[in-house]
Parts: C-alpha cells; structure tokens; sequence
C-alpha cells in the first residue's frame, strides 16, 4: 500500500496514517488499540476536513481523531509500505491497477530524489519550497509566458512547470508527462491545502497583466 508513516493520536488510544486512495485522493486509516476495526475516512480536496465512510462509526471514531491524524501527517511524504504491525489489523489487499502504477512511482529513484530535495529536517515536504521555485520558473520562463498569453490551461502549464522542474531535479530529462503527474498527485495528496495553491495564484495574476 502507498502511504505515510504512522503516527499516534491523542484524542483515542490509536494509531493512524494518510494513504494514497485507489480511486483518486487521499485518505486517512486510524487503528484503534482496542479493536480490530479500523476507521477509515477521505480527505475533502476542497474543505481539507474528514468524510468518514459509512461503515465507520462516528462514536468510536470521532471527527476530531481523523482532524489529528490529518494534522498530524499532513506533509508526509508517500511510501510504499506494508500493513502496520498492529493486533488485530486485517491482511493487505491486493493492488489495483491504478495502485500499482502508483508503486512504481513510489519505488522509482526519481521519486525519491524529488521527496528528498524538498523534505525538511522534520521528514515533512516543504511546499513553500516546491511553490516558491515554481513560482520562479515560471516567471523566469519565456514559454510559461507565453502559454500564459495565449490563456492556455492552467492544467497544462503546472505540467510544464512540474515536468521541468522534476526532470531538473533529478537530472532525468526522459521523466515523462504521465511519471511528473503521478508524482504531483503524490505530492498533492500530502498536503493539506493543495501542492499548486500558490503556484495557481502566482499564474493568474501573470495573466491578467
């Protein structure tokens, strides 16, 4: 499974991670220390805040323990890792599809490179960091400007940015549209606000220059 480290909560005697959702998205899994059953919720990509699934109980596993763990990993870069070594804990499952092709990312040394280039001392992803030299590309860049004028989608020119800045980083200039994408949704679902929020800002106001 492609997920986060685990960290231990506060609010009920449990563990939980963040992990890279099969169909789209993040989502968080809290293990609880006397049962099991685990309570997994989504991750709302516009409010941030938890959707618990509808076999999760709210009473043994409260809104505020998933507000935590969402805390509490946000920024954590993915990995694939196996199943916590927790009583009670039901066997993996095996990968989808889409799951493995996220693996491969996972265990490629691009990946890797890009998620050691920008972790902070704390194993936390600086997105200030990410965002600040995409920002600086694009303004240094002659065909983000130009992409810009003629009011291409924004979709298209965070690839750019995203692909150029990832194949400098890892100095694999063969890093291919769909490998850069995959990374940012990566990327994207480790952060609590979104990988692109400043970088989206920074592009509007180029164009309405």
């Amino acid at each position: 499974m492609i997920r986060t480290e685990t960290v231990s909560l506060t609010v009920i005697p449990a563990n939980a991670y963040r992990q890279k959702l099969p169909a789209g998205g993040a989502g968080i899994v809290i293990l609880r220390n006397d049962s099991p059953q685990p309570g997994i919720a989504s991750i709302s990509k516009t409010s941030g805040e938890p959707i618990l699934t509808g076999n999760t109980s709210a009473e043994f596993f409260p809104k505020q323990a998933f507000c935590e763990a969402i805390a509490l990993t946000a920024g954590m870069p993915y990995k694939k890792r196996g199943a916590p070594e927790l009583p009670g804990f039901p066997a993996d499952v095996p990968a989808d599809e889409e799951e493995a092709a996220y693996e491969i990312v996972v265990d490629g040394a691009d990946y890797q490179k890009i998620v050691d280039a920008y972790t902070d001392k704390d194993g936390k992803l600086s997105y200030a960091l990410l965002n600040k030299e995409f920002i600086q590309f694009a303004h240094r860049s002659s065909v983000v400007r130009d992409m810009n004028a003629k009011k291409t989608p924004y979709e298209k020119i965070r690839l750019y940015i995203a692909g150029s800045r990832f194949r400098s980083v890892t100095g694999n200039r063969d890093l291919s549209d769909d490998q850069v994408g995959k990374i940012a949704e990566l990327l994207d679902g480790a952060s609590p606000k979104g990988l692109f929020r400043e970088l989206n800002e920074a592009l509007k106001k180029m164009r309405r220059k």
